[in-house]
């Protein structure tokens, strides 16, 4: 398995911890620390060696911050966890906070005290957060001070060791460009900008850069590593020696010069010299690296990671892989949807579920030639009230059977060399009440509107964003997520900086893949998802029309629960969709089914409305 069941935090060791931390204020001259979710690479997914906020609080989601002060203890959260901070911490010791509402400094503009000092470690915050931290405090005549060994680190005893994962070559066949040519173009970039070179601090963007993948990081194959890369084209990698041998080794050292980690800030000292121009990620790149530069009277010039947006767009040879790794991914889908519906109810368990989906999707990679390497995140495995925790993480001590009369969520997706996938369906366990079928049905018309969209050059994810949300909001709901998140290519299953989301502004640009997942979520009772990839698709002419438009194009081919959609709730236009929708999965999936049985399944499931 990929993944474990393990109960990995406990909210009964929130308070002890908390009092150790809140005890070494004097000595560091603080009134409160903040403990981000992040690791000293800014990512969203980290090793256990990172886990501080799961350690301190209980927290396990994959979006967080604590804010400890004297007398406070704050866990922010954005919507998708609001149900399961609740029962992750100690309720005596911590209060919920609005990540997205009123995040930190928002918080402290509020409520901090006058002259609050608040500690941080540099390593763990990026100069854009720092700069909004900063400001709020000196409005409060306050101040932020760098720890430089973080108070938690010190407390945390059993605290695992840094991840030793090995690096491979992400083949060119796959990648579809040579690394040494987006060195190359990103070297240009640098020399236009007048700046000596670019600090590339996220691994996603270092792995994509040089054509390697690694394993540092459950479900997110990227080394954690970081570069530079001069005017000059000479580009340097900063990573563990012992994560790189064989092909690897070969493949790096004809590309760049390797250091050791600890040996970066000295790089970046040297390239800084004389006042030179730096270029930082002030999204992605840690403080400590920032004030690296500007101590030796370097220059940090603010530009978006130069490979973001190219990573973010992908090539032909990208979309053709991921294309086929969904096929494969489709037909493990069907193989274990139709294993499902062959169970009685109340004999599967949410736990037995996850493995029963992950050995479907290891036996298709083995037939197909192309092994699953790993799931892109834990699947989100939830029956009834489960399912309405929308990152729900079920473990031993959680799970519970799948139970007739209730709905089941499966959020699930797999890493192949070719593709990252992840698929959303909502499947009913027996006969589920109407109004279940209703919300199915309404969510279904937002997933289809994002699906039919058409729209202009420099449309953004927040111009899109309510077309997925306007038949949940006729009828009095609405769901507390983004509709939409970038996904890589053998990467991270989160990537920016495409997004369909209320605060997204980064237009959609041809090669873009997305996530569609509009859902409702009732608390204590039932939580409906249904999600599709898409890509976004060249401008073009429509008949009779003025303007050229993008569109989506769906890479995601698996049936949707025929059993809970109202028909009368759809227009003839996504009553065609869906039986388009249907006919295709059938004809791209069933040439790959062996198995009467299944075949006959994706038959009755794929049939017209």
């Amino acid at each position: 398995m990929f993944q474990s069941f393990d109960t990995t935090s406990s909210p009964a060791f929130g308070p002890a911890r908390v009092e150790g931390l809140r005890s070494r204020f004097d000595d560091l001259g603080i009134d409160g620390f903040l403990v981000p979710r992040a690791d000293e690479f800014q990512g969203e997914y980290v090793p256990a060696s990172a886990e501080r906020l799961s350690w301190l609080t209980g927290f396990t989601g994959s979006a967080g911050v604590a804010l400890i002060t004297r007398g406070q203890a704050i866990v922010f959260v954005d919507g998708r966890y609001t149900t399961q901070v609740a029962q992750q911490v100690d309720a005596a010791t911590f209060t919920p906070g609005d990540l997205v509402g009123e995040p930190p400094h928002k918080w402290l503009a509020a409520h901090a005290p006058t002259g609050f000092r608040l500690g941080i470690d540099p390593w763990l915050h990026s100069g854009a957060e720092v700069a909004r931290l900063a400001a709020a405090l000196t409005a409060k005549g306050g101040s932020l001070v760098f720890i430089d060994a973080n108070p938690v680190d010190l407390l945390w005893s059993d605290r695992p060791a840094p991840p030793m994962g090995a690096v491979v070559v992400q083949q060119e066949s796959h990648a579809g460009k040579p690394a040494a040519e987006k060195i190359r173009e990103i070297a240009e970039g640098v020399a236009t900008k007048g700046a000596a070179g670019v600090l590339i601090s996220d691994p996603s963007s270092v792995a994509w850069i040089f054509n390697i993948r690694g394993s540092d990081v459950p479900h997110t194959p990227h080394p954690l590593a970081r570069a530079i890369i001069t005017a000059a084209g000479r580009a340097e990698l900063f990573i563990e020696a012992g994560k790189v041998t064989g092909e690897a080794q070969h493949h790096l050292d004809a590309l760049c010069t390797r250091f050791a980690p600890a040996e970066l800030t000295t790089r970046l000292a040297t390239l800084a010299e004389g006042g030179a121009k730096v270029l930082v990620d002030a999204d992605t790149t840690s403080i400590a690296l920032s004030k690296a530069i500007e101590s030796v009277g370097g220059v940090v010039v603010e530009a978006m990671d130069p490979a973001r947006l190219p990573r973010a767009v992908k090539n032909a040879v990208e979309l053709r892989g991921s294309a086929d790794a969904h096929v494969q991914d489709g037909v493990a889908m069907v193989r274990f949807l139709s294993w499902l519906d062959g169970q009685q109810p109340g004999t599967v368990s949410e736990i037995s579920a996850v493995k029963a989906l992950e050995a479907c999707r290891a036996r298709v990679g083995e037939s197909l030639q192309n092994p699953l390497k790993d799931i892109s995140f834990d699947t989100i495995s939830g029956a009834g009230e489960h399912g309405a925790i929308m990152h729900y993480r079920v473990t031993t001590e959680t799970d519970r059977m799948l139970l007739p009369g209730e709905l089941f969520l499966i959020d699930s997706g797999a890493q192949y060399v070719n593709g990252t996938t992840d698929i959303t369906r909502t499947v009913a366990i027996g006969s589920v009440p109407e109004e279940q079928k209703r919300f199915f049905t309404l969510v279904l018309k937002g997933m289809i509107a994002i699906s039919v969209a058409r729209f202009p050059k420099g449309t953004r994810g927040c111009d899109l964003d309510p077309l997925a949300r306007i038949a949940l909001w006729k009828a009095g709901a609405d769901f507390a997520h983004g509709t939409g998140h970038g996904v890589g290519s053998y990467l991270s299953v989160h990537e920016g900086p495409q997004r369909i989301a209320r605060l997204s502004t980064q237009e959609f640009l041809p090669g873009m893949i997305l996530s569609n997942e509009p859902g409702y979520y009732r608390p204590g009772s039932f939580g409906i998802r249904i999600e599709n990839l898409v890509y976004v698709t060249e401008l073009a002419m429509i008949e009779g029309g003025d303007l050229p438009m993008m569109g989506f194009e769906t890479l995601t081919w698996c049936p949707l629960d025929r059993r809970l959609i109202v028909k009368d709730l759809l227009t003839a236009e996504e009553l065609a969709w869906v039986d388009a929708y249907h006919a295709t999965v059938f004809k791209k999936l069933s040439p790959l089914i062996s198995e009467p049985d299944v075949q006959g399944w994706l038959e009755r499931a794929t049939q017209p409305l």
